[in-house]
């Protein structure tokens, strides 16, 4: 099974922060075909942060968006259309539960997004909580639906120090894998590098989501190495 280990970056770090994570980063990269590690800067710095891994040995290092437009290109001011973005990352978080909370975003504009990404290649990250996985997840099209990645991120545990009980986060992944049985997921609820290896114990779980552990490119680099089992 293949190992994920996103980093989100939110909307921290300047160019000067985000240069000297990557060169950090791309010096002590773990090496695991198994692993999948993704990492999610903002918008502006995917055209340079992709031609730095490109220029790097590090080759299980890919680049997501942090969100994309539901719309495809046209006439939308100030959105980003998956379209502009295909060439940098290979991935895209979308529904994120700060994308429901602070900009109110309904399942339907989620789904336009999963279904944008899917024409421009990108792999969709699909963010639900355990409160409207269901509805989530039925917004999307069958076909759709089998190209994403699922992303369960319980609400009440994101951007905190407090982590979510194993068997309450195993529950709900759970029922999310009877939703949506073909798809890989990952859980991401204040992830450290000292809990990481007790999430990835949860049945079902194909890896991590991993925001203030991410900011810090050595703490990532463990956290990669823990789900690669090295």
């Amino acid at each position: 099974m293949t190992r994920y280990v996103l980093a989100n970056w939110k909307a921290y770090k300047n160019k000067a922060e985000a240069e000297k994570w990557m060169r950090t980063f791309l010096h002590i990269c773990p090496v695991s075909p198994g692993t999948r590690m993704i990492v999610a800067p903002p918008f502006v710095y995917l055209e340079s942060m992709s031609e730095k891994i490109r220029q790097s040995d590090c080759k299980n290092l890919h680049l997501a968006a942090q969100d994309i437009s539901p719309f495809p290109p046209g006439a939308y001011t100030g959105a980003v259309a998956a379209d502009m973005i295909k060439d940098a990352a290979e991935y895209a978080i979308v529904g994120h539960a700060e994308r429901k909370r602070y900009f109110h975003e309904t399942d339907q504009e989620v789904a336009n997004k999963v279904r944008e990404a899917v024409d421009a290649g990108i792999q969709p990250i699909l963010c639900v909580d355990r409160e409207y996985a269901r509805a989530r997840i039925a917004a999307l099209d069958e076909d759709d639906l089998d190209k994403v990645v699922i992303g369960y991120g319980p609400a009440g545990f994101i951007g905190r120090d407090v982590s979510q009980d194993l068997e309450e986060a195993g529950v709900a992944v759970g029922e999310i894998q009877k939703m949506a049985p073909s798809c890989p997921i990952l859980y991401g609820g204040s992830i450290r590098a000292g809990n990481a290896a007790d999430y990835l114990q949860i049945k079902g779980i194909a890896g991590l989501m991993v925001s203030s552990g991410a900011l810090d490119p050595e703490e990532f680099a463990v956290i990669c190495r823990i789900a690669a089992g090295t």
